[in-house]
């Protein structure tokens, strides 16, 4: 599983432009725009365009079918969300013991430019 922290913005073009001339990559990037992963040497950044603006979420990348992580969660005595198919693949939202929100997602790369 690969950590993905999400960086929410209202202007995608321009954090893009900022955390590259920081001197990270840019990576996949969804059709529409509003999505773009910063690939950097200690892991990736990704920016999505919402509401929400400077607000930051932890997600994971998962090539491990989503049922399968939710039934493990369930196990484990937590209760995750529905798998939900998404502009990118499917995902998972599952909230950790302090109440926050996490997401693993299974991407679909077909669905990238």
């Amino acid at each position: 599983m690969r950590v993905l922290p999400i960086r929410y913005s209202s202007d995608v073009e321009a954090l893009t432009r900022f955390y590259t001339a920081l001197g990270l990559s840019t990576g996949p990037v969804s059709r529409p725009g509003g999505w773009v992963e910063l690939p950097a040497d200690g892991g990736t950044l990704a920016v999505h365009r919402g509401a929400g603006a400077g607000r930051c979420e932890l997600a994971f990348e998962t090539d491990e079918l989503l049922e399968d992580v939710a039934d493990r969660l369930r196990e484990a005595g937590y209760e995750p969300g529905p798998v939900i198919d998404e502009g990118f693949g499917r995902s998972l939202r599952v909230p950790d013991p302090d109440g926050v929100w996490v997401q693993i997602n299974a991407y679909d790369r077909e669905l990238y430019t």
